[in-house]
């Protein structure tokens, strides 16, 4: 089997109604809500505000989320992991509701981060202007018409799950002319875009009988994660722009705890013990694809289940390494995928059930995840960074 640490190439394809809304406006001419505290943010009256085309509408802030206090003296950090999915449609092998029920079995929040494509009719492509592509050109497939209900279904009661919806973008351009290539205003062009997309489903899908999505997505993304990982740069200073507090789109970090780029907090894929520690490859299914199939999608069926358990062990592995040691966030990727018929869902399943059960353990969203960190002393967290991933320190030297 090949030794790859850091190749990347997600493959995606794709594949109930939020509550009613009772109020329409909400939105000044800057797009701001008409009615702030003294923070700036909405005052919730209790109200639905209908954004728009009502597309989207504001509910009130994320329920249940993780309190972000910062860590008493001495106190052990919670081992945090952060499930995050790439594309977010809910097709035909219905898994975006599968983890979004499994996250509700085990008192666990997830990531999922939308591609704005996937609520835009394939009869409307030409509405999408990618950069350096051709108009209405994409890199994966549209989504059907009933693909784009049902994920309108998932992303609302996702939401009000107290999951995160986060964002991978449009078109999913990678290599030459892909996100590597692009400028800040190439970037800006494509979240614009992304942005346009997702909060005009009623007018573009012509959809009357789907409520409003019960949040606000100028709110409610506050990162993402690039297609293929590329491009991170300039993507930074372009979503700094629109006030986003993390990104998820660089790799190859071994197990430290996050610190940030350009004021963005920085989360990549990690380098977890593959075959046992021979070598370290990348927190991510389709690395797991890459060194077990070659890429190949559908390998040999008879290696499926050594595979599938080779992806459990690895991911356990650096769970445990961290969770008995520095407890540095894990960070674990996925697609919503059948590749090598199912076995990295399938890993992932049982991963969810080992580590969110134990004790310590926080199953949070980026974005909760942000909030945590955020509320620490910038000291505890340079002495957290100065941790090898298997230190087990003395905790009262690093939180004071």
């Amino acid at each position: 089997m090949a030794s790859v640490t850091a190749t990347f190439l997600a493959l995606t394809r794709p594949g109930n109604t939020a509550p009613t809304a009772s109020t329409e406006g909400g939105r000044n001419s800057q797009g701001k809500d008409s009615t702030t505290d003294a923070a700036g943010e909405p005052a919730w009256d209790g109200r639905t505000k209908v954004i728009g085309d009502g597309s989207t509408s504001y509910t009130g802030p994320p329920t249940g989320q993780l309190k972000a206090e910062p860590l008493k003296p001495g106190e052990k950090p919670p081992q945090f992991v952060v499930f995050s999915w790439d594309g977010g449609l809910e097709g035909d092998d219905h898994l975006f509701s599968h983890y979004r029920e499994l996250a509700k079995q085990y008192d666990a929040h997830m990531t999922f981060f939308l591609t704005g494509i996937y609520l835009l009719p394939k009869s409307e492509k030409d509405l999408y202007h990618p950069p350096q592509h051709s108009v209405g050109s994409a890199a994966i497939s549209f989504p059907t018409d009933e693909h784009i209900r049902t994920t309108l279904g998932q992303l609302a009661e996702a939401w009000k799950d107290g999951n995160e919806i986060g964002t991978h973008f449009n078109g999913h351009f990678c290599g030459a002319k892909g996100g590597g290539d692009w400028s800040v205003q190439e970037w800006k062009s494509e979240i614009d875009q992304f942005f346009s997309f997702v909060e005009k489903w009623k007018t573009n899908t012509g959809y009357k009988d789907i409520a409003p999505l019960p949040f606000d997505f100028r709110k409610e993304v506050t990162g993402g994660r690039a297609p293929c990982l590329e491009g991170q740069k300039n993507l930074l200073t372009a979503g700094k722009s629109y006030g986003w507090r993390y990104d998820a789109s660089s790799a190859g970090d071994f197990q430290i705890w996050p610190t940030k780029k350009n004021g963005i907090w920085d989360f990549p894929l990690q380098m977890l013990p593959y075959e046992g520690g021979k070598y370290q490859g990348l927190s991510m299914d389709f690395n797991f694809l890459y060194n077990q199939s070659g890429g190949e999608t559908q390998g040999d069926p008879a290696k499926f289940p050594e595979w599938e358990q080779e992806t459990v062990r690895s991911y356990m592995d650096g769970f445990n390494r961290v969770y008995y040691g520095s407890r540095a966030p894990l960070f674990i990727g996925n697609h919503f995928e059948d590749w090598n018929g199912g076995i990295y869902m399938k890993a992932i399943d049982q991963v969810v059930k080992n580590v969110c059960t134990k004790q310590g353990v926080k199953c949070v969203s980026f974005r909760e995840l942000t909030a945590w960190l955020d509320a620490q002393k910038p000291e505890t967290l340079e002495r957290l960074r100065s941790l090898d991933p298997a230190q087990s320190p003395d905790w009262s030297t690093v939180v004071k």
